[in-house]
């Protein structure tokens, strides 16, 4: 499946040198890239109606955690920012779940979207998980569910939207908000968003746009979905190193099993 047809690359010319360049600079200045219209709508249809016929291979969840990802710390209180409890949920088919033929799996592995990714994200190369289920994921939240406030464990997140909700599901966010790779927690930064008490910035993200994401020093959430459509959502995960794959536990807890 060529690239064309899954891209508009009259929009995006993912080959072209200022290209990269332009998005790569308001992705660091920003944090955060949003191309719209990247997929074009042919591509877009075909990865809905998949996704409505793989429907019932996904696996719902709902979890409690805190912002950090992390177990309880005992040495704080149950309601200290560093261990507040926030609401996950969502639906999720892994990535062997996905058709051979799918537009999705075309994209994630061709050369000329991954080196535009390396290009913009400052990575030397991107390689796929080495387990089974982890490198293409297809997220449902149906009415009511959504994503708690949190900070991510890895430096970036490109993810593809498919169908965007009719009320909520929106994506906010708090930039530059830790310096995780000093150990920065901000607890006061972290419970004024909590409370309530800070300034966010939300995202227009509508069917058919590529968002690149710096998550780990952002805390972001999916506020609850509203009315009546899923809000479908594609991740695409990637490694700076071949031969890694996602924990045992970790792949429990979001895919409800191992292979």
């Amino acid at each position: 499946m060529e690239l064309s047809s899954i891209i508009d690359l009259q929009r995006h010319p993912l080959m072209d040198r200022a290209f990269q360049d332009a998005c790569r600079q308001t992705l660091d200045q920003r944090g955060v890239l949003v191309l719209g219209g990247f997929l074009s709508p042919t591509a877009v249809r075909a990865i809905y109606e998949n996704a409505i016929a793989k429907r019932p291979h996904a696996y719902f969840c709902e979890q409690r955690h805190n912002v950090y990802l992390l177990d309880p710390d005992p040495a704080f209180a149950e309601d200290h920012p560093r261990n507040r409890q926030v609401t996950s949920s969502k639906g999720c088919i892994c990535d062997d779940v996905i058709d051979p033929d799918s537009p999705l799996r075309a994209l994630y592995g061709a050369a000329g979207f991954k080196d535009f990714l390396c290009a913009v994200l400052g990575e030397a190369a991107l390689y796929d998980y080495a387990d089974p289920l982890s490198s293409i994921n297809l997220h449902y939240a149906d009415p009511g569910q959504e994503l708690g406030w949190h900070f991510d464990n890895s430096s970036f997140a490109t993810t593809l939207m498919i169908d965007a909700p009719e009320q909520g599901g929106a994506f906010e966010y708090v930039g530059g908000l830790r310096d995780a790779d000093s150990g920065d927690m901000n607890f006061a930064g972290v419970g004024r968003v909590l409370d309530g008490g800070a300034t966010v910035e939300t995202l227009d993200i509508q069917a058919g746009d590529l968002v690149l994401f710096r998550g780990r020093n952002a805390l972001h959430r999916v506020t609850p979905v509203g009315g009546s459509k899923t809000r479908l959502l594609v991740v695409f995960a990637y490694n700076s190193s071949p031969g890694i794959a996602l924990s045992e536990s970790a792949r429990l807890t979001f895919f409800g099993r191992l292979e």
